[in-house]
């Protein structure tokens, strides 16, 4: 694999052979950084106008830069000021920080610190005495779980630093045997959380629309779930890379669990907004289809994950997606467009 960002480019370049040899070993970028790679291969290389330059210094602020939205779920009697916050940081930013959220914080830090164990877990180990991550890498979008190096690997301009395990929980969840041993307990147990996070911010923005509390987990809004638990190896050139491309998330919502370190960012108003990491906190992003449905009082967010330091990095993300009955659902359902369109035309009959 081609693989120096300072040496002298070839005058012909095969792409797709470097793509093919990467994904041959099975190991992501994992591997590449387990084999002493010490310049960033060129699949991944940043064209150098998509680079982030170091920031100067800045000057003292007279007033405070543009920060994320926190919303607090759980001062008790004080449902009102959630059902106000909650969409009116969906419309603002499209994203959001929640504390107070319920999910237990022992259950972020074990499912974080399980799914650095199966990341970073050495050839030769494993189930069964093969290696959990060759057994479950795949393309396959059928593949409840499964694990790879970029979805988009064929597809992207730059692949990311990044590699992922796939687990698809909901509607049809997999069988224990299905997840990685090192880290199924705590998979299943923070699913069981994260989802019930997710029928309460659903709670919030049917009441913020008018609508019964249960109306948008009524037409199954709520159904589908998946897991993605990435992973960002130590990058040799970390300025010359990006964990996750600028992007929006197409289903409903998406919730985050960043690590310690950081690196996500939202564009808001046309700047990058660096999300700085709230202890015990969850990161809540709108996605394009819950943008569709109400209108654009929801709006979608761009995001974009960047590590600076040369350490490995973990996020947790969680999805709440339709499923092929989902739309029929909503299109027919004519409180629910009829509501919308009032709450979007500031007719409050």
């Amino acid at each position: 694999m081609s693989s120096s960002s300072s040496s002298s480019a070839p005058a012909s370049y095969d792409r797709l052979a470097d793509l093919r040899a990467l994904d041959a070993t099975k190991s992501g970028v994992r591997g590449l950084v387990a084999g002493g790679v010490a310049a960033v291969p060129r699949v991944f290389l940043l064209p150098p106008g998509d680079r982030i330059p170091t920031p100067p210094p800045r000057e003292p602020q007279p007033q405070p830069l543009s920060t994320v939205p926190v919303v607090d779920l759980s001062r008790s009697g004080e449902r009102g000021e959630a059902v106000e916050a909650v969409p009116r940081a969906s419309a603002e930013w499209g994203f959001f920080q929640v504390v107070g959220h319920g999910v237990p914080q022992a259950a972020t830090a074990s499912v974080l610190k399980a799914v650095a164990a199966f990341h970073e877990e050495e050839e030769g180990g494993g189930e069964d005495g093969r290696h959990a991550k060759a057994r479950l890498y795949s393309r396959e979008p059928r593949q409840a779980v499964k694990y790879h190096c970029n979805f988009d690997l064929y597809q992207s301009r730059v692949a990311n630093w990044r590699d992922t395990l796939y687990c698809r929980m909901a509607p049809d969840p997999p069988t224990p045997d299905d997840l990685p041993g090192s880290c199924r307990d705590e998979l299943f147990e923070y699913a069981n959380h994260v989802m019930t996070l997710g029928n309460t911010l659903f709670e919030l923005l049917s009441e913020a629309l008018g609508l019964s509390p249960t109306y948008l987990a009524d037409i199954e809004c709520n159904k589908g779930q998946i897991l993605l638990c990435h992973y960002y190896p130590p990058c040799p050139e970390p300025e010359l890379a990006i964990g996750t491309s600028p992007h929006s998330d197409s289903g409903f919502l998406t919730v985050l669990l960043q690590d310690h370190i950081g690196g996500l960012q939202i564009l808001h108003d046309g700047e990058w907004v660096d999300v700085a990491p709230i202890p015990g906190a969850l990161v809540v992003n709108i996605g394009d289809l819950l943008q569709l449905i109400t209108n654009d009082s929801s709006k979608a967010s761009s995001i974009a994950f960047w590590r600076r330091t040369r350490d490995p990095g973990f996020g947790g993300v969680f999805l709440q997606y339709p499923f092929p009955s989902i739309s029929t659902k909503i299109m027919a359902n004519q409180e629910l467009l009829s509501r919308i369109i009032l709450l979007c035309t500031g007719d409050t009959r």
